[in-house]
């Protein structure tokens, strides 16, 4: 760092400006605030971990935690199946790969709210019609339970998410050399045998990146989860996000919904942390 020129300091200065403005200063704010009576107005007085004691204990908290810990393994492990899947296509010798690449990826341009919106009319209208039209029972009053409610929660965020994953799995695997594939073709290696073990630990990178953008949306999402189902029935479906959002400005009670927050944000930094220390490591032993 003593080597950098004063043009280096210039450059980085605004972004350092913003991080710390728009992340650190609210974040030492915010946690102070969990540790007193704040009404969103005035501090109000120091009450220690009392706030924090009050959410490991309640248990609408605990259950959005469960829920959105749960739901985001499901759509981690869609989202990047699917990411993988869709870029193994486009990359492939296809005439409408560029077409497909368009196609594919349009959904992630779309808002959280729309998309919710959008498929909530799917789940709701088109799904009943087609259970009424053929004698489907289990297609109709989706939405109407937990279980439908959370796989129609993870269709949405796999259906949006995928086509984004899917263009850093398309960097890594045009990175491939073509020559190595062409050398265990001859060899006799089977199109299965070439993806696990020439493709596949190339591309290990991608995985890294993949699984840390999925995990950290997955966890935070709240406008899809407002639109599609809004914590129903009975905030069953009600992420953590939407849980905190609820606890600030439905009950009003601010200080409470910090702590939440910080607790939220130790699990989501310890997880990634997490995810990313094994994935590097996978990607040292490949």
């Amino acid at each position: 760092m003593r080597t950098k020129d004063l043009s280096y300091w210039l450059f980085l200065t605004p972004v350092l400006f913003a991080l710390m403005t728009v992340v650190v200063i609210p974040l030492g704010v915010g946690t102070y605030y969990s540790f007193t009576e704040w009404n969103g107005i005035t501090t109000g007085d120091f009450v220690g971990f009392q706030n924090y004691i009050n959410a490991l204990q309640d248990q609408r908290f605990i259950n959005s935690l469960w829920f959105t810990i749960k739901f985001s393994v499901a759509s981690v492990i869609l989202i990047n199946i699917i990411g993988l899947s869709l870029a193994l296509i486009v990359t492939s010798k296809i005439k409408t790969n560029n077409l497909l690449r368009t196609v594919f990826f349009m959904p992630n341009l779309i808002g959280g709210l729309i998309l919710g919106f959008i498929w909530q009319f799917i789940f709701i209208r088109v799904f009943a019609n087609i259970g009424q039209a053929f004698g489907i029972e289990a297609m109709q009053g989706w939405l109407a339970t937990t279980t439908t409610g959370f796989w129609g929660l993870v269709i949405l965020m796999s259906w949006q998410m995928s086509g984004y994953i899917m263009v850093i799995y398309i960097a890594y695997l045009q990175g491939v050399s073509k020559e190595l594939i062409e050398a265990a073709h001859i060899d006799g290696a089977s199109a299965w045998q070439r993806f696990r073990h020439i493709v596949f630990p190339l591309v290990a990178p991608a995985f890294t990146v993949s699984m840390f953008l999925t995990l950290s949306n997955t966890f935070k999402i709240y406008d899809q989860n407002l639109a599609l189902t809004d914590g129903g029935p009975y905030n069953s479906t009600e992420m953590l996000a939407m849980e905190i959002y609820n606890t600030a400005f439905v009950q009003n009670s601010f200080a409470y919904a910090q702590s939440k927050a910080v607790i939220f944000f130790i699990v989501v930094a310890a997880i990634t942390l997490v995810q990313v220390y094994f994935s590097k490591k996978r990607e040292v032993q490949m």
